[in-house]
């Protein structure tokens, strides 16, 4: 099993959920986060004053997946979600051990 971390800009979140929902992928966390990249936020002016706004609004959504499923749903993201600006966001890739519903006690991809 793998668990996707997809960090995108919020007005990217509902193409993110389309693509998981076309691949079927069960059980999405989504989170209203904070921070900046390599765009090192921007310069804003207010009231003749120059500020700067480095933490910009970023979406991170999490999913568990089967491992066949990862490449997949990857491949898919970057190509419809990239605009080859800064601030597009980044999928980090973790591998899960094993996933356990407390409901039931399943294990592994049952749990899913």
């Amino acid at each position: 099993m793998r668990k996707l971390e997809i960090i995108v800009k919020p007005e990217k979140l509902e193409a993110v959920k389309e693509i998981l929902e076309e691949c079927e992928a069960n059980g999405v966390m989504i989170s209203n986060i904070m921070g900046y990249g390599n765009q090192k936020g921007y310069t804003k002016m207010y009231r003749g004053t120059k500020y700067n706004v480095n933490l910009l609004p970023k979406v991170k959504v999490e999913t568990v997946i089967p491992k066949e499923m990862a490449k997949t749903i990857i491949d898919k993201i970057v190509s419809e979600i990239n605009t080859g600006n800064y601030g597009d966001g980044k999928i980090f890739v973790y591998d899960v051990e094993d996933a356990v519903r407390i409901r039931t006690g399943e294990h592994g991809q049952e749990a899913l």
